[in-house]
């Protein structure tokens, strides 16, 4: 065989094979092992081979600060129960970690709670347990959301409350709690799905990538349509009694404070199912990084894809911000920091993103109640005052170099 033959096939080999998580190592693998000439036997300047071999160092070393999968997520699921004993304990009433262990175990069967006092029983296993599993749903469905929809627009500043899908299912939400009063248990994560859903396509719509429109074209759509969206959640605001005003105020700060059994249960099956469909979708989600024209060529379904990932998102978002409120940046902040962990593959990206988003979510629900007792600070405040400064740095940074 030719050596000319030679090397193409190596290149079909090499666009095949290429995934995002790969690409940037593409060009030095294509480079000669002895660094010296050119595949067609050309010199290579001197300038541009230490350039090369400069890159290639940093991108090995890169690749060695990332830490394998497996590894990510024992490390993260450790973290999360740890967090997760603790932030049962806290709050008025102080309970010992060893104390709300037996509780737990002993309402699970698990040992004997035939001497646990009925207060503490009471407090942890009907108040913050649910507000804890509640805490780990929401903040796992935004970040995965965030990840997905950073990929679904190729667009690093993509996420629920930035461009608006939050304040679509808070507007669905906020409408089910003032138009059917108590009834709400099942309607108000339809109805916050259903508006999710209707915001995520239409900004889909209007600023769909691949037809030349960048960040700039996609904030704006986010802008307008969550102005939108918070014009009619005022007007349901407007229209509220005194008792559902009260609660819409502090709710659209989010809090996990009232969350019910009855919610967790009533929102389980939609986290679980937008969950499993993100997860099935993370090939399809490495592909649509390359571009809609170039997954085509490589046989991606491209349009049912990008419906389903849009479903999954709204599904999540809505249940999300049913229950727990307008809960911000979650979904911006840790798709980046898990991309710096484990690499930009979707394969990783995407659980690492829900547990870390889970434990963002249930350290900031643990400090809200250590804060100003016996007051509670709202989550979304937390969120916020580390996901403004986030998103201000992603906008500098942006002038200077793509995503």
């Amino acid at each position: 065989m030719s050596s000319e033959t030679s090397n193409q096939a190596g290149t079909d080999t090499t666009h095949r094979a290429a995934t995002p998580d790969q690409m940037h190592r593409a060009p030095a693998a294509a480079q000669p092992a002895d660094g010296t000439d050119q595949p067609d036997g050309t010199a290579q300047p001197s300038g541009r081979k230490s350039a090369q071999a400069s890159g290639s160092k940093s991108e090995r070393r890169h690749d060695v600060r990332r830490l394998p999968l497996l590894s990510c997520v024992l490390i993260g699921l450790v973290v999360l129960a740890l967090l997760m004993t603790v932030s049962a304990s806290v709050g008025p009433l102080r309970i010992p970690l060893g104390e709300v262990t037996r509780i737990v175990g002993a309402q699970l069967g698990l040992v004997d709670g035939s001497e646990l006092g009925q207060r503490d029983v009471s407090v942890v296993w009907q108040l913050r347990v649910p507000r804890v599993l509640m805490g780990v749903q929401v903040g796992a469905a935004l970040a995965i959301s965030g990840a997905a929809l950073q990929s679904l627009f190729n667009n690093p500043l993509a996420d629920p409350g930035i461009i608006g899908v939050s304040g679509g299912a808070s507007a669905g939400a906020v409408g089910v709690i003032v138009l059917a009063g108590s009834s709400i248990t099942w309607l108000l994560p339809l109805g916050a799905f259903l508006a999710g859903l209707a915001v995520t396509g239409l900004i889909y719509i209007l600023a769909r990538p691949g037809r030349n429109t960048g960040t700039s074209r996609m904030l704006l759509v986010g802008i307008a349509v969550g102005s939108g969206c918070q014009a009619l959640t005022g007007f349901f605001t407007f229209i509220a009694d005194d008792q559902q005003l009260q609660t819409l105020t502090f709710w659209q700060m989010g809090s996990l404070s009232k969350v019910t059994w009855a919610q967790f249960f009533a929102t389980l099956p939609i986290f679980v199912i937008g969950l499993a469909i993100l997860l099935v979708s993370a090939r399809a989600l490495d592909v649509l990084t390359l571009g809609e024209r170039e997954a085509a060529h490589l046989g991606l379904n491209v349009k049912r894809s990008r419906l389903v990932i849009i479903v999954a998102t709204a599904l999540l978002t809505g249940a999300a911000v049913a229950f727990a409120g307008a809960i911000g940046f979650v979904g911006l902040v840790v798709p980046h920091i898990v991309r710096i962990i484990v690499g930009p593959g979707h394969r990783g990206l995407l659980p690492i993103s829900a547990i870390v988003g889970a434990i963002l979510i249930v350290a900031a629900d643990c400090a809200s109640r250590v804060v100003a007792p016996p007051a509670e600070v709202p989550i979304g405040l937390f969120t916020a005052a580390v996901g403004a400064p986030f998103f201000l740095f992603l906008v500098v940074r942006m002038r200077k170099s793509s995503w």
